[in-house]
C-alpha cells in the first residue's frame, strides 16, 4: 500500500518530526476486558477512548495516560498543510490487540494530516470511529456494546455519524449494516487507507458506497505516519500481516488473510522513525513472528531482521511477542541469547499440552517437541521469562486431558500465563467438532488452571525480591509523590504485571536501576537505587 504519506512524497525537504500529545483514556464506559487470566495474546482487548490532553491535565496515571504522537518525517510544506482549516471533529475508540492498535494509529495519522481534529468526547463530534475486534465472542460483545453506545448518541442527536472499522467489520461485512443500519460506514481491515475518503463522504452528506472492503494484499500495508497512542517511550512494530496457520478455533486468517512478510528494509525504516521519536522499547508483533520471511525470502529471516533493528540508535529494549512454537532454530536462539538489546522474554501461545487436543486444534506441534524447545530456550537464554496462553474446554477435552494440561503448567513454571475458555466461532472448523462442553465446565477448568498458575507466578515473584533490575517508567501513581508505575524486562505492556517504583528525580520514560523489595500479588515493588 502506497499512501503517498509524508515519508513517501518526492517533494519532501528537510525532515521535521511533528509531535502532539493525546491521551488513552480508560473510561468507566469502556471497561478493560483484560485481566491476569485474560485470553490469548492475539486479543489483548485493551480498550482506548482516544482524546486530547489539555496542558493542565498533565499525567493522570492509568485513567488518563499522557502519550505521544508520531506523524512521520514531514517537510515544512506538509506541516503547514496539516495545520489547515479543520474539516471536522471526531472521536476514536480502539479495541483489540496491538496489531489492531497499529491500524488505529495509522488511521489517526491519516485523519490528522487530512485536517480532521480529534476531540476528547464523542458528544458533539461530527463522527466517531470504532476500530473493532472480532476475534472471539467476548471481544465481539464488547465491540457491539461500543458501537451501540455511539449509535445511541447519534440517535439522541449528540453525534452526527458512526464509522465502524477493523476485524468485526471485516468478519461480518454487509451483514453488520443489515443488523445495525444506523451505522454510516464500514471500513474493513484493508480499507483503513481510505478512512479520510470515508470521513469526507460522511461530513459531506454523501451516501454512496457505505462500505470499503479490500482483499488482503500480497504486500503488507505500511505503518509509518502513525499518530501513536502508546506512551512515547514504547511502541508496537508490526513486521507481517495475516497468518498461514489454520488452527481450527481461529478466524484470524479469514479476517487478516494469509501471512505476508513486510520487507526488512521497510520494517527497519519504520523502526528508525519510532526511534527518532523517542521510543526506548520496541515491541515486535505479528500473528506468527518466527515465520517471518518464509513467504518473501523462502526461509525464516527473523534473525536477519533483528540484526538490522539492533543497529538502530535509541532502542534500549526489543521485545518479541507471538512466537508460534515452530521455526525457532538454533541460529535464532543463539542470537537471542547473545543480544544486548533483545530482552530475554518470549511470548509463545501454546493453547494446550495434550497431543490429541493439539491435533484437534490443528496446531501442528506435539507435547514432546514443545518440551524440548522450552528446555532448550531455558538452558541457552539466561534469565528467560516465558509467557503463554491456553484454552480450556476445547470440544472433546476430557478430564484426564485437562489434568495433563494442569500438570504441564505446573512442571514448566511459566512466569506469565493467560487462560481463556473455548469460544465457539460459527465460521471455524472447531464449531463442527463433536462433544462441545458446557460453559460451566469451561469456566471451572479455567479457574482451576489459573489457581495452579497463581502459585507458580507468586513463587516466581517471591524469588525476584533482592534482584536488581532496570525499570522502565510508564506513569506516575495518581495522587502520590515519588511513586511510579513501570515494568521490568519480565513485563510486556498491557498483558503482564507491573512494578511499583519509589524514588525521586524520576520521570515517565526513564529506565531506572532499582532493587525489588516486595511482591504485591502478580506485581512487584521496587526502590530506585542511588547513583
Amino acid at each position: 500500500m502506497n499512501t503517498g504519506g509524508p515519508a513517501d512524497r518526492k517533494e519532501s525537504k528537510r525532515p521535521i518530526v511533528a509531535r502532539r500529545k493525546i491521551a488513552a483514556t480508560r473510561s468507566p464506559r469502556y471497561n478493560c476486558l483484560w485481566q491476569q487470566s485474560w485470553p490469548v495474546s492475539n486479543c489483548l482487548n485493551h480498550i482506548l477512548l482516544i482524546s486530547l490532553v489539555t496542558p493542565r491535565m498533565g499525567l493522570l496515571g492509568l485513567s488518563q495516560q499522557s502519550v505521544s504522537v508520531y506523524l512521520g518525517t514531514m517537510s515544512e510544506q506538509e506541516i503547514k498543510g496539516a495545520e489547515q482549516e479543520i474539516k471536522g471533529r471526531y472521536a476514536f475508540v480502539s479495541l483489540g490487540c496491538p496489531k489492531n492498535l497499529v491500524d488505529s494509529e495509522r488511521m489517526l495519522g491519516h485523519l490528522q494530516l487530512d485536517g480532521y481534529e480529534l476531540v476528547d468526547e464523542p458528544q458533539g463530534a461530527d463522527f466517531a470511529v470504532v476500530n473493532t475486534c472480532g476475534f472471539i465472542e467476548a471481544a465481539r460483545t464488547e465491540s457491539f456494546a461500543t458501537i451501540d453506545e455511539m449509535l445511541q448518541l447519534k440517535q439522541q442527536g449528540d453525534l452526527r455519524g458512526v464509522i465502524v472499522s477493523g476485524c468485526l467489520a471485516e468478519r461480518q461485512k454487509e451483514s453488520l449494516l443489515e443488523e445495525r443500519p444506523e451505522i454510516d460506514h464500514l471500513v474493513g481491515v484493508f480499507g483503513r487507507e481510505e478512512i479520510t475518503k470515508i470521513a469526507d463522504r460522511l461530513v459531506g452528506n454523501l451516501a454512496e458506497q457505505r462500505h470499503v472492503f479490500h482483499p488482503a494484499p500480497s504486500h503488507p500495508l505500511p505503518d509509518n505516519a502513525r499518530l501513536r497512542i502508546t506512551p512515547r517511550h514504547f511502541a508496537f512494530l508490526k513486521i507481517s500481516e495475516g497468518c498461514d496457520r489454520l488452527c481450527t478455533f481461529c478466524a484470524i486468517p479469514k479476517m487478516r488473510g494469509k501471512h505476508a512478510t513486510k520487507p526488512i528494509d521497510e520494517v527497519v525504516a519504520e523502526a528508525a522513525e519510532l526511534a527518532r521519536d523517542g521510543v526506548r522499547e520496541l515491541v515486535i508483533v505479528a500473528q506468527d513472528t518466527p515465520y517471518y520471511g518464509i513467504d518473501l525470502y523462502g526461509e525464516p529471516r527473523l534473525t536477519e531482521l533483528l540484526v538490522e533493528l539492533e543497529k538502530i540508535d535509541g532502542f534500549d529494549w526489543i521485545r518479541l511477542m507471538y512466537f508460534y512454537p515452530m521455526y525457532v532454530n538454533d541460529q535464532l536462539i543463539d542470537h537471542l541469547a547473545d543480544s544486548d538489546k533483545i530482552l530475554p522474554y518470549i511470548d509463545m501461545p501454546l493453547q494446550h499440552a495434550n497431543d490429541r487436543m493439539l491435533r484437534r486444534m490443528q496446531r501442528r506441534v506435539n507435547r514432546n517437541d514443545t518440551e524440548q524447545l522450552l528446555t532448550k530456550l531455558r538452558q541457552r537464554i539466561p534469565s528467560l521469562v516465558l509467557r503463554t496462553t491456553f484454552i480450556t474446554g476445547f470440544p472433546g477435552e476430557t478430564a484426564a486431558e485437562f489434568t495433563e494440561l494442569t500438570e504441564f503448567v505446573r512442571e514448566q513454571a511459566f512466569e506469565h500465563v493467560g487462560v481463556f475458555t473455548y469460544s465457539l466461532e460459527p465460521d471455524t472448523p472447531s464449531a463442527r467438532l463433536p462433544d462441545h462442553l458446557p460453559e460451566q465446565v469451561k469456566q471451572e477448568r479455567r479457574s482451576q488452571l489459573m489457581e495452579v498458575q497463581q502459585e507458580v507466578a507468586f513463587a516466581w515473584n517471591d524469588r525476584q525480591i533482592g534482584r536488581k533490575l532496570d525499570i522502565l517508567v510508564d506513569s506516575q501513581v495518581p495522587g502520590e509523590k515519588n511513586a511510579w508505575i513501570g515494568r521490568s524486562y519480565a513485563h510486556a505492556p498491557d498483558v503482564d504485571g507491573i512494578v511499583y517504583l519509589s524514588g525521586s528525580g524520576i520521570k515517565v520514560g526513564d529506565l531506572v536501576p532499582a532493587e525489588i523489595v516486595a511482591r504485591n500479588n502478580y506485581d512487584l515493588v521496587a526502590a530506585a537505587l542511588e547513583d
